[in-house]
Parts: C-alpha cells; structure tokens; sequence
C-alpha cells in the first residue's frame, strides 16, 4: 500500500485516520496546532453521523461522553414556544470529548504536532514541512479546514466569501442550569430575524450555546473576547432569563468568535496525488449541522476505495463521485437556512429543523 500522510488532526483528519487503522493501511498525521489547542466547544451529529462513528468508535464510550436530544423547540426570544419537532437520534458532543475518543485508537508516534505542512513550488504533488524538508508521501490526504491553505494554493482562481452569519460558541460548567434544562435543542429567535441564541445539554453539568448573528446588523466580530460579555449582555437583556442567566455565569476565554466563510463553488476533490476531505474539500455553513458526518462519510468512502482500487486516480475520482453530490445538498440547504434565518419571523416557514438532510 501507498504511504500516506493526512494533514490536519482535527474530526475529519482524525476519523481518516481510523479508518485507515481499521485497514491497517499506514499513515502519519501532521497537525500545525498544538494537540491542547484542538479542544474546542461541540457539535450537533445526525443519526447517520452516529452511525458512522460507532464503525471507528466503541458506541458504549461515545454514549458515555455525549447525549441523544429528544426534541427540537423553537422559541420567541421572550420564551414563547413557536413549534416542536421530536429529533430522530440527533447527538450531542463536546469537540474535546470526540477528539479525545478518535485520538485514542491512533498511536502518539502517528501524530507530529506543531508541524506546518506546505505545498512544494518546484515539484508537483509534493509536500514539505515548514523547514523545507520534503514529506515521503505516495498520498497526501488534505484536511486542514475551510481556509486550506494547501487548497488554495493547488486551486488559485477559487474564491470564498464571508456570509451573513457569525457566531459566538462557548461551553459553560453550570449543573444548576444543567438541572433546569431537559436533553433538548433549544433556540431562541428574534422576531425581526438575524439573530438566535440556541442551547444544547452535553452533559448533567456541561451546556453548549452559540449565537448567530446577522453580520450586517451586529457587528460582533468588532469585539474582543473581554468584552463579548458586555455586549451580548446588552443585546440580550431582554430576552428569556434562562439566556441572560447563561450569557452573565460563562467563563468567555475560551469562547469562539466564527466568521463564516463558504467557496462559490466547489473545487475538485483531488488533484494527482493530493486529495482532500472535510472542510478543505467542502466549507459547509454551520446551519447544515452536517460537518461532522460529512467527514465522516469522506473519510469511509475515500478509505473504501482506496482498498479497493488499484490505481490512485480511480480511487480519487469514485470518491468524489460518491460524496459530491450529496455536499451540493447539503450546500444548497444550508444557504435556505441562511435566508430563512435572515427573515423576520412571521415570514419564515413554520417548524423548520436547523439541520440539512439530503
């Protein structure tokens, strides 16, 4: 078999990674962050994700590190329900938790942390480290995020746009609110549009919450993480107590201010023997809540074909085949949610999921 290198250690870099070990086929991860700044906030995972995850992980250890919500509810910002839906195996998972349960079938000699991995300007297909020297590698496997850098080296004419969303994410340690919620996803919504706050119980003391905001009427990204409190404190004083309760007792160090950036259309999955998965091959907006079972599902069908083909080129192109039409999907969907959330409330569709299914 080919030696590969997977760059980028982060869901999809790591779920390629035990995929190959299922395989026993070799690999080394290069990964330019350090591993405790990989920890992160959290993820929403559809039940096709979960099914994807228990092929590489022990389904009893992911169970005992996330939790199944029962019920999508759709709040006005006041509190008044606007619509329920039952979820259908939808998970909850702290970032830390998941790296921490792929990270743990892979050796520590297969990872290089803290080693940037760039493009080679005099020899095609090849990589080298930040020193200049060269990766011996028959397969690159590219999954260092929406703003692959490698990326757009390879594909100099794609372009990426910001959209009209950020979000704030953070995590706060509170069993009192903890206590107070049910195992549900829970958002919030401003009846002019452009603006939710929404909630997700990780664990008996754990909750994740994001904000998203329309970009042309809040100017969050202007703001530092210091005074994120006292902003999103004024924006949301008169809003349901439980949200200005969340917002004042978050610790906001690790809060994660995301501006969001997608391509205008999709580059190739490869190029020779460079091919890319995750973010690198598709940004997905985060309406979708599919980026962890996108990667996932890259991750199997590019390991899948590479088992089963014989030349690299095949394997690439049955890849791409398999999983690009089902990112359109999910592209197109994601940008319904985006309008859809920009609206005023009264002119949005009634009951609509936050998560793209194909």
């Amino acid at each position: 078999m080919n030696k590969i290198a997977v760059v980028g250690a982060g869901i999809s870099g790591l779920s390629m990674a035990n995929y190959l070990e299922k395989h026993t086929i070799d690999y080394h991860i290069y990964e330019r962050r350090r591993k405790e700044d990989l920890a992160g906030h959290g993820f929403l995972i559809p039940r096709e994700g979960i099914d994807y995850l228990s092929q590489i992980i022990d389904r009893s250890q992911l169970l005992e590190n996330g939790s199944f919500l029962k019920k999508y509810i759709q709040y006005s910002h006041t509190g008044k329900i606007l619509a329920e839906k039952e979820l259908d195996h939808v998970f909850a998972i702290s970032r830390h938790s998941l790296i921490h349960l792929l990270t743990q079938n892979i050796s520590p000699e297969k990872i290089s942390y803290e080693e940037t991995i760039i493009p080679c300007d005099k020899e095609k297909g090849k990589l080298k480290k930040s020193d200049g020297t060269y990766i011996d590698e028959d397969i690159a496997i590219i999954s260092d995020g929406s703003r692959s850098r490698i990326r757009r080296d390879l594909f100099k004419d794609e372009k990426m746009r910001q959209v009209r969303e950020n979000e704030v994410v953070n995590i706060i340690h509170n069993k009192e609110i903890a206590d107070s919620i049910e195992n549900d996803f829970m958002k919030f919504h401003h009846e002019e549009g452009g603006l939710t706050f929404g909630i997700l119980k990780l664990s008996h003391d754990t909750i994740l919450w994001y904000s998203q905001f329309d970009n042309e009427k809040y100017q969050i990204s202007e703001y530092m993480k210091e005074d994120l409190r006292a902003y999103m404190l004024e924006i949301f004083k008169e809003w349901h107590p439980l949200v200005t309760s969340i917002i004042n007792q978050s610790t906001y160090e690790n809060i994660h201010l995301w501006c969001v950036y997608e391509l205008e259309n999709l580059n190739p999955f490869y190029k020779d023997n460079i091919v890319f998965i995750g973010d690198a091959a598709h940004p997905l907006i985060p309406f979708t809540s599919q980026g962890v079972t996108s990667a996932l599902k890259d991750s199997a069908s590019l390991t899948k074909h590479l088992v089963n083909e014989d030349i690299m080129a095949e394997a690439f192109s049955k890849y791409e085949a398999e999983r690009k039409p089902e990112i359109e999907i999910h592209i197109h969907n994601g940008r319904a949610l985006l309008n859809q959330f920009l609206l005023p409330l009264d002119q949005q569709p009634p009951n609509i999921l936050p998560i793209s299914y194909k």
